[in-house]
């Protein structure tokens, strides 16, 4: 029996490949992740590869200890021993009878599969997805790959919070803190937010804002959000204390708004975190608290980002960068395992124009290969034009 070895970029492209050279005598036996190309271990990307042979027409039985042999030959050069071992335990074998073949979802769950992960959804987002189409379509409704993607839409959207601000009772500030990691644009949302709201336009009064920032450390920090605050006319302030921040929250007892821009640290950075958070917990519990991340970060470090500033009690995110990627499948699975909202999205450099309050639809217009059917979602799920118009009061 002839066995082969393929290798691509996506499970879609290696199926494509063993069909045009094998046709259907083509089978599977194993799949495994891998990374393809780069030179000494650098500038690598992911792929797959996959393992199978060709069936021979009068399908003759197969010998299960060569079988074994021949797979484990195959296989020594690029694949430890435990990890041969571990596939060759779940490799189902049935003595006299042929090697069964591997079971497969029907074509449209698979081909909705692979939309998935080409959106960058993760493995377990997207487990869940399949196992729901399994148990709530029909025989003759997995047929339809037009109408479950809809559906699929659908799904998405619904597991997807947006988050709605709480007016104070009480006339006091609405104070509004951003915290992420660093490089993902906290200082230039900060301006954004402050021309959002402290700017007149669209025919609303703008608000009284203040800005108090607290990275007093990172080079050019200091100088840009003066500058952004000259050319708004709202005030900025600097605290490098505890002191300093409450007698400042204090002092600006009477205006609408204040924005906190805070120091980028990284998530392995404990310390420094700690630092941070008992510095802001002098901000007092009527803040806001919102994680900036970017767009183009990878679903496995957003997990990790999540939870180390878990302690910040942030109550949404903002998302930024989406103008650098084209899938946003990262962002929402990872709200959906955290359970979190989104407030905001950026998707570029300007101030304010560049910035908008987070929808819905906003998120389904990015998906890559759905049926979107936008007047159908905006009456059920809102529309972007009336979300943009929202402001806090």
């Amino acid at each position: 029996m002839q066995y082969f070895t393929i290798q691509a970029h996506t499970h879609r492209e290696a199926i494509d490949k063993m069909k045009l050279q094998y046709g259907e005598n083509g089978k599977i036996l194993t799949y495994r992740n891998i990374r393809l190309g780069g030179f000494l271990g650098m500038f690598s990307h992911e792929g797959v590869e996959i393992t199978g042979y060709i069936a021979e027409n009068n399908s003759k039985k197969i010998n299960i200890q060569d079988e074994k042999l021949k797979i484990l030959e195959s296989a020594k050069k690029e694949q430890t021993l435990n990890y041969i071992l571990k596939e060759l335990k779940e490799l189902k074998y049935d003595i006299g009878k042929t090697v069964a073949p591997i079971k497969r979802h029907p074509p449209a769950v698979e081909q909705i599969k692979e939309l998935l992960y080409e959106n960058d959804f993760s493995h377990e987002y997207t487990k869940q997805l399949c196992e729901k189409m399994l148990n709530d379509f029909s025989v003759i409704e997995l047929e339809n790959v037009g109408k479950m993607k809809g559906t699929v839409v659908e799904w998405i959207a619904e597991g997807i919070q947006i988050y709605e601000h709480r007016p104070q009772a009480e006339k006091q500030p609405t104070i509004i803190t951003v915290v992420g990691p660093t490089g993902v644009g906290k200082t230039t949302t900060v301006a954004k937010l402050a021309a959002l709201f402290g700017v007149a336009g669209n025919g609303k009064k703008p608000l009284s804002v203040r800005i108090i920032t607290i990275d007093n450390y990172r080079i050019g920090a200091k100088q840009q959000i003066e500058t952004y605050g000259d050319i708004m006319r709202i005030p900025v302030s600097f605290a490098e204390t505890p002191s300093d921040l409450k007698k400042l929250i204090a002092l600006y007892n009477d205006v609408d708004l204040i924005l906190l821009d805070t120091i980028g640290k990284s998530q392995k950075d404990y310390k420094k975190l700690g630092e941070m958070k008992e510095l802001l917990d002098n901000c007092g519990s009527k803040t806001e608290t919102f994680l900036a991340v970017s767009a183009t970060t990878k679903y496995r470090d957003l997990d990790e980002i999540f939870q180390q500033y878990e302690p910040f009690k942030y109550e949404s995110i903002i998302i930024t960068k989406l103008d650098e990627t084209s899938q946003i499948g990262n962002i929402i699975s990872i709200m959906s395992k955290k359970r979190k909202s989104a407030v905001f999205i950026t998707d570029g450099q300007k101030v304010p124009q560049d910035i908008e309050r987070a929808s819905v639809i906003r998120f389904l217009m990015q998906l890559e290969g759905f049926t979107i059917n936008r007047e159908y979602l905006e009456k059920k799920y809102g529309s972007r034009d009336k979300v943009l118009n929202e402001m806090w009061s």
